[in-house]
């Protein structure tokens, strides 16, 4: 998910909105699924066009001030669901056939902003980082589990090299006293080895820790297999992520379902599958330069997308068993 520095500027930014807009087409018309409402940003853009219509979801329940607003201006064109996105499946969908299924993986600046959710190393007070629908915050995290599990939870999914460090001074300090958002910055300090300049010290832990509290790793993988099977033939899956452990996961997950592969170059091609995806950029869009000066925390952002090939909605696909490591770790919770 998107860097935690909450940014100086006063205006939420949909990224790479442009650029979404000319992959999905809304001008032709159509039902759309916003996957993550959040401040709208996609959803209203792609009302303005009259024929079309958005079934939108979010597991955030502050964005039902904006669902309300949208369900008054856009009666008949606009429904709200207080949902994770991974049961997008269980939408009543038999009717509408839907054009494309867009997914912002980013947080709004309003969310970053609210020092009750606790998403930012920058915010004071209690551990949270709840996006809603949640079992367990970080402050359970971090101050009930196993120094193993630590290590692993920062070293996995926040990429964090000074994971062991880290995780024995939480074991010690919480020792001690409770520990809450700004002691946890402290210690992350003072467990670095090398510092990075360019990112904040706490960047790396706050990510993994946002990722194991909404269990982000199997939200984004049953996502994506439930969106693939909610399309027609023709409709569009749509990406925005921000981290190179999201971005391995679509990647991997369209490629599968797109490509060709034999097990070896000396033995012969099997018959061909009937491929689930369309591919017609291999390479992910990133932000332009005027995009990027205008909202910095877009710089890191990638998007991929897949157009459904085959009108098929029981397909196989081997994700769960590849990524099956890092849910795993997601189940680390079961010990809270």
């Amino acid at each position: 998910m998107i860097a935690t520095i909450i940014p100086k500027r006063q205006k939420h930014y949909s990224v790479l909105l442009d650029e979404i807009i000319s992959i999905i087409t809304p001008q032709y018309g159509g039902t759309f699924i916003d996957c993550t409402l959040g401040q709208g940003g996609y959803t209203k853009k792609i009302l303005e066009f009259s024929n079309t219509k958005i079934i939108a979801l979010d597991r955030d329940r502050d964005t039902k001030k904006i669902a309300l607003e949208l369900e008054k201006k856009f009666k008949n064109r606009f429904i709200f669901k207080n949902k994770k996105f991974s049961e997008i499946n269980e939408l009543e969908l038999t009717k509408e056939k839907i054009k494309a299924v867009i997914f912002d993986l980013g947080y709004s600046y309003t969310q970053i902003k609210d020092p009750k959710k606790g998403l930012s190393f920058d915010a004071s007070g209690e551990l949270n980082m709840k996006m809603g629908l949640n079992n367990f915050s970080a402050k359970d995290a971090i101050n009930k589990l196993d120094k193993k599990y630590l290590e692993k939870i920062f070293k996995f999914f926040g990429e964090e090299r000074d994971s062991k460090r880290i995780a024995y001074k939480i074991i010690k300090e919480r020792k001690k006293k409770e520990i809450d958002t700004q002691k946890l910055v402290k210690i992350i300090e003072s467990s670095k080895i090398k510092k990075n300049y360019k990112i904040h010290s706490a960047t790396k832990v706050f990510q993994a820790l946002r990722i194991f509290v909404n269990k982000e790793i199997s939200e984004l993988i049953y996502g994506l297999i439930n969106a693939a099977r909610v399309l027609d033939e023709g409709g569009i899956v749509v990406v925005v992520s921000f981290n190179s452990l999201e971005d391995k996961i679509i990647k991997y997950f369209f490629r599968s379902l797109s490509e060709t592969k034999s097990v070896s170059r000396y033995m012969p091609q099997g018959k061909k599958k009937n491929n689930l995806f369309k591919l017609t950029n291999k390479k992910p869009i990133t932000p332009s330069t005027k995009e990027i000066e205008e909202n910095k925390p877009s710089r890191s952002a990638k998007l991929r997308f897949a157009i459904k090939a085959k009108n098929i909605s029981n397909f196989k696909t081997d994700i769960l068993d590849k990524f099956n490591y890092l849910i795993k770790i997601e189940n680390y919770s079961e010990k809270l």
